[in-house]
């Protein structure tokens, strides 16, 4: 009987809420009999709700939740000892569940616990990291101005990724930005492995024509770093074009209250919820993907749309450009109202040219980020971990 723990700092409920979990998120391939998660907090999610995540298998939900207080603590020398301490227990829950490896998601409290089993038990663990943690913290904070109480958090969680990474057998950022951040800590087992996306919902678009009003779509969280507020600006002045809003943020009432200033309520919608798999059936139902990030990274929606074969538009990032996206597998503009406007306006005048940059992204997207390419990837890793394990 083959076991997986998995260990996780995400407040599961929440996840549910949206809708984003998909089938065997948590046991690709079905390759576990019994798949544990451990929650580094104190979320009590119903099992019934995410039995889908694990296909086949028994699912099991436990709890260590972190502790944050050790984070203001002074003396760091200290720090090292407080969060074995912390880890105690959690390592003793992993004694009793005997787990054939270990699978983090994300560097955080939950990816110190499994170095702790790690060292106490010899159980095998890999990280799957989803962001730029330099780039784009979490839990620390950027700039050089930095209160005392900031420095301190910064150096507590500076150590504990350090110590998270080091003895994990692999490390799997879902994209190349990632990648500088492992460089600077130092971690050399690494080999990217892009997210396992939702292959039974995904539709290829076929038909590029467009009959009645351009329909355009923005799937996102709405905050600071990723403002469609340029691409609404655009919009209102096509009077045959309707953008759709997928996501929720704290940006929202200010696009809302945008889009009452344009008098373009009527060809503006929000949609804060849609499910994945409803999403996944949709996209290729639209001409256009139009976003804004400032994110290094490829996004989990970005790669879902490039799947679909939809001509995406999206702006280039200041600072590094991310790689996956320097090979005309996308239509990069600058976050001007001017640049959105000439891009969609040239790609919804011609057929031709909207077919060409979709279809380009489509062969592309299904050589690297296709369901069944990535979901290979991970099973034949997990698979390794199982054999020498035996």
């Amino acid at each position: 009987m083959n076991k997986l723990l998995v260990i996780i700092p995400d407040r599961i409920t929440e996840v549910v809420k949206k809708g984003e979990y998909q089938p065997n998120y948590y046991n690709p391939g079905d390759l576990f009999d019994e798949v544990h998660l451990l929650l580094t907090n104190d979320d009590q999610p119903e099992i019934a709700s995410i039995q889908h995540t694990v296909g086949r298998a028994k699912l099991y939900i436990h709890n260590h939740p972190d502790d944050l207080n050790l984070v203001a603590k002074h003396n760091r020398l200290l720090t090292p000892f407080r969060l074995k301490a912390w880890a105690r227990r959690g390592v003793e829950m992993a004694r009793r569940i005997a787990p054939d490896m270990i699978r983090c998601h994300g560097v955080d409290w939950n990816t110190y616990l499994a170095s702790r089993i790690n060292a106490a038990l010899g159980i095998p663990y890999v990280v799957s990291i989803h962001i730029n943690l330099d780039e784009n913290p979490v839990r620390r904070f950027k700039g050089d101005n930095l209160t005392p109480e900031q420095a301190r958090q910064n150096a507590f969680y500076e150590y504990l990724e350090t110590e998270a990474l080091k003895r994990a057998l692999l490390v799997m950022p879902v994209y190349k930005p990632i990648l500088p951040y492992l460089a600077r800590k130092g971690i050399q087992q690494v080999e990217v492995c892009y997210n396992i996306l939702d292959g039974s919902n995904l539709k290829q678009k076929l038909d590029y024509r467009i009959d009645g009003p351009a329909r355009l779509l923005y799937v996102g969280r709405l905050f600071a770093e990723k403002d469609p507020s340029n691409i609404i600006r655009a919009v209102a002045g096509m009077p045959d074009v309707h953008y759709t809003i997928v996501g929720d943020g704290p940006l929202r009432p200010k696009l809302e209250e945008l889009v009452r200033q344009l008098d373009v309520g009527d060809r503006v919608t929000f949609r804060p919820v849609v499910f994945n798999t409803e999403l996944c059936r949709m996209l290729s139902e639209y001409d256009l993907f139009v976003i804004h990030t400032e994110y290094f990274e490829i996004s989990k929606s970005l790669l879902e749309a490039l799947l679909a074969g939809l001509p995406v538009v999206m702006n280039a990032r200041h600072g590094q450009p991310v790689p996956e996206l320097q090979n005309g597998i996308v239509k990069l503009v600058a976050d001007t109202v001017e640049d959105y406007g000439k891009a969609i306006r040239e790609l919804l005048a011609s057929e031709d040219r909207r077919a060409a940059l979709g279809r380009g992204a489509y062969r592309k997207a299904q050589e690297e980020y296709a369901p069944a390419v990535t979901e290979r990837k991970v099973v034949n890793i997990y698979k390794s971990i199982l054999e020498a394990h035996d």
